[in-house]
Order: C-alpha cells, then sequence, then structure tokens
C-alpha cells in the first residue's frame, strides 16, 4: 500500500505521537477513521450506482482490458499491421469492427473507387 512498509507506518506513528500530543491524538485518529469510512462509503455507492445504471452488463465487463495502463501504442499498431483483412471487407473494418457506412469509410471507398454515383451534397450546410 503506497510503498509504507509497518516500520514506516511505526516511525510515522511515533513523530505524530510527539508531534500531536497525547491529548489530541485519539481525537486525531478518530477524525481519520471517519474519513476513511465515508471514502470507502462514497467509492461503494458509486459502484453501486454504476452496477444500477449498468444492469445486468456491469458484470460482463472485463474490467483489467479496460485499465489505461494496459495501453501501448506499439503492441496496438504492431497487431494493426499483422492482422489480415477479411475477404469481401476492408481491413479497417475486418480489425474494428467499424460502422461500414462511417464517413472514413465512405471517403475511402470512394478513394478506391467502390462507390458509384453521385457526389454526397447536402444543401443546408451551403
Amino acid at each position: 500500500m503506497f510503498g509504507l512498509t509497518f516500520e514506516k507506518l511505526l516511525l510515522i506513528g511515533i513523530i505524530a505521537v510527539f508531534l500531536l500530543g497525547p491529548e489530541k491524538l485519539p481525537h486525531y485518529a478518530a477524525q481519520l477513521g471517519r474519513l476513511v469510512r465515508q471514502l470507502r462509503d462514497m467509492a461503494n455507492g458509486a459502484k453501486d450506482r454504476m452496477k444500477d445504471e449498468m444492469g445486468p452488463d456491469f458484470d460482463d465487463v472485463d474490467w483489467k482490458k479496460l485499465d489505461p495502463r494496459q495501453y501501448d501504442p506499439r503492441r496496438i499498431i504492431r497487431e494493426a499491421l499483422i492482422e489480415e483483412p477479411v475477404k469481401g471487407q476492408s481491413a479497417v473494418l475486418a480489425r474494428t469492427g467499424a460502422n461500414p457506412d462511417s464517413a472514413y469509410l465512405q471517403r475511402k471507398r470512394a478513394r478506391e473507387g467502390d462507390l458509384t454515383g453521385p457526389a454526397p451534397f447536402d444543401s443546408e450546410a451551403t
């Protein structure tokens, strides 16, 4: 826990006894206990609220997979370059499961010559 060993905690406690004095120490220890209890209750409340809002899907989520410490751009790029496209789909669509009607994929198909018909036009945008 934060790299604190028993010896370090004991040293912090001894320093606290000298700085606060034996008459104020129980009061501050009680305040610290209340603070820790409130933080734990807030964390549990947030977790319960998330469970209520997500419903049964909350248990199905792999939280370790969503950990930002797992983000490694080199691995992501390596996997993106190694994967083979699925037959009949572009490489981006096969890799990401992206919406086939996304603007990016439409532009890519237009550059490749897959789109037929007039160019898209929005009369309200001009």
